[in-house]
């Protein structure tokens, strides 16, 4: 792989909850809600819905709030409307930022990202002028990295995988997420997560900790939205630069 956001892997070390659990319930029941309106209730045909409820059960959501949710957005005719947005934005030192979000007021969401950005020496891109910078592909965080685990892993039809903290991120065409992750578990490999992700193509690296500071703090406050999704960038910070600040 030519690279993988470091995001995921700098909150982890932090020890820091990426949302608080109200906050993230709120979340992932808009995704479910949005997914099952748009593409039904049936996970089994509704990709989107299967993501979206496999996300709520790695949260712990309750079973009784994931099911109303999927039951809101397959009646939904009417009420509170949600709908997913995208934004394109540059970072401190020119890095790039897709952020992902759901929301049922994109005159205020809008407004509260283009803000988030200002604060913290960013701005908002043109639409498609940094999504070719990212590629989509399945990834799948297992535990226990070992010679037969690695062995498992190829056999399991996964296109790539590498090291990290201990763990192993499997790397999957989109399409083949489900398929990869139910070779793995059939396989007892213990499946930590499993996602969509945007990859970067070619990262950024970062050396200067007042710059690593200013990235991180943009990126925490972003994901603090409520609104917000998902974030993803390109930079990269020198490892032992990251040990310092986590």
């Amino acid at each position: 792989m030519s690279g993988h956001s470091k995001w995921a892997q700098i909150k982890r070390k932090k020890g820091v909850a990426d949302i608080k659990r109200g906050q993230i319930f709120t979340k992932v029941g808009r995704m479910i809600t949005l997914s099952a309106r748009d593409g039904g209730a049936d996970p089994e045909s509704n990709f989107k819905l299967r993501l979206a409820i496999q996300k709520a059960k790695e949260v712990n959501m309750p079973k009784d709030s994931i099911e109303r949710a999927i039951k809101k957005g397959a009646g939904q005719k009417g009420g509170e409307k949600i709908e997913e947005v995208s934004y394109e934005a540059f970072g401190p030192v020119g890095i790039a930022l897709i952020i992902e979000a759901v929301t049922d007021n994109r005159n205020r969401t809008t407004p509260e990202i283009r803000n988030i950005l200002v604060r913290h020496s960013g701005r908002m891109a043109g639409g498609g002028s940094l999504s070719w910078m990212f590629k989509q592909k399945g990834i799948i965080r297992v535990g226990g990295a070992s010679e037969d685990t690695e062995m498992k892993i190829i056999d399991a039809g996964a296109e790539d995988f590498s090291e990290e903290d201990g763990e192993i991120l499997v790397y999957t065409l989109p399409s083949e997420l489900f398929k990869v992750r139910k070779n793995l578990e059939d396989n007892e490999i213990k499946v930590i997560s499993a996602e969509l992700s945007l990859e970067p193509k070619e990262m950024v690296k970062i050396t200067d900790k007042k710059q690593a500071e200013a990235i991180l703090k943009l990126m925490e406050e972003l994901e603090s939205s409520d609104d917000v999704t998902k974030v993803y960038s390109n930079f990269d910070i020198e490892e032992g630069l990251m040990e310092d600040l986590v």
